[in-house]
């Protein structure tokens, strides 16, 4: 974390979506956190637990059911001028998922770069612009020339390559990664991920990463948050996170990891986790509550005492 400064503030953030004329679907059920200036929070669970939805709510692309999202202190969300939209728009940006599908496949990757460099009136002129273009494909390491070709003669992971530089072209502070390197061979994984960190230093970025491959949160995460179901289970500084996991859903998740060791593979105890073991009572108050320094869990005061119990006697070993 590079310094004490509140970029963004969830509280109480929730999403709802009516399925038919009865149903409802808690996508997000009541998440709060922070993310911090120069900073990467990682946002891991399973398909369908809420990650993708919370980033969407975030930046306005779903408007939130109830809650706050403050960015730099302003509500995100609520009634806004075309103005104010156009301004928070250039903060904020999103790298998506799929590289195939958020690529419009009828503009050349100079048009689609250029969009928000258009759309803000940031280039002088049309040579100006262009060299802009050109001067955002080289940073994100494409070439000059790849700015008059369409998104079909690109690979999956030079085409997140050309989303990156989109989302740079408006100079934003802070990008939402949603699982940009899911759909991604491995060997291509880890490559995208080396430039999001170091654009991270040069252009001073906060990001909000997206995934569910823990392995690789990790290795690009200051802290992690794991959702399960719409809610935030734990909320830890990267490292201590694996190193003392406490609810068991995180376990879970990290006992799932495979490791490049057979014999580890071979007695690798994977562990279930069953939600029925967490049903509260109305009258239990369950929260995220601090059981370490910056380490928080999603739990009742029972739960609270037992998990500090645990976590005391690992230190003191």
């Amino acid at each position: 974390m590079v310094e004490e400064e509140k970029l963004l503030e969830v509280k109480n953030l929730k999403q709802y979506f009516n399925v038919g004329k009865t149903k409802e679907v808690r996508a997000v059920d009541g998440l709060t956190f922070d993310i911090y200036k120069g900073e990467t929070l990682g946002l891991v669970g399973e398909s369908g637990c809420g990650k993708s939805t919370t980033g969407r709510s975030i930046i306005r692309l779903y408007e939130a059911t109830d809650g706050e999202v403050l960015y730099q202190g302003k509500n995100v969300h609520g009634k806004k001028s075309k103005a104010e939209i156009k301004a928070f728009n250039r903060k904020m940006q999103m790298i998506f998922q799929d590289p195939y599908a958020s690529l419009n496949p009828r503009m050349k990757v100079s048009q689609i770069i250029a969009e928000g460099i258009d759309i803000h009136g940031l280039a002088k002129s049309k040579k100006d612009r262009m060299e802009k273009v050109c001067s955002l494909l080289e940073t994100v390491g494409l070439n000059r020339e790849h700015a008059n070709r369409y998104p079909h003669e690109f690979s999956g992971g030079q085409r997140q390559r050309i989303g990156i530089a989109r989302a740079l072209a408006v100079d934003p502070e802070f990008i939402i990664a949603d699982e940009p390197i899911s759909a991604l061979d491995v060997s291509i994984q880890a490559q995208v991920v080396n430039l999001l960190k170091k654009l991270q230093e040069e252009k001073d970025l906060t990001y909000l990463f997206i995934a569910h491959d823990l392995s690789m949160v990790k290795y690009i995460s200051d802290r992690i948050g794991v959702m399960f179901a719409g809610k935030l289970m734990e909320l830890a500084p990267s490292e201590d996170l694996y190193r003392s996991p406490m609810h068991p859903y995180t376990k879970s998740l990290l006992s799932a990891i495979p490791l490049p060791d057979p014999d580890y593979e071979r007695s690798r105890i994977r562990i279930a986790y069953d939600p029925s073991q967490h049903h509260y009572d109305e009258k239990e108050e369950v929260k995220m509550r601090e059981v370490a320094p910056a380490h928080y869990v999603y739990c009742s005061e029972e739960e609270f005492e037992k998990y500090k119990k645990n976590y005391n006697s690992k230190e003191k070993v």
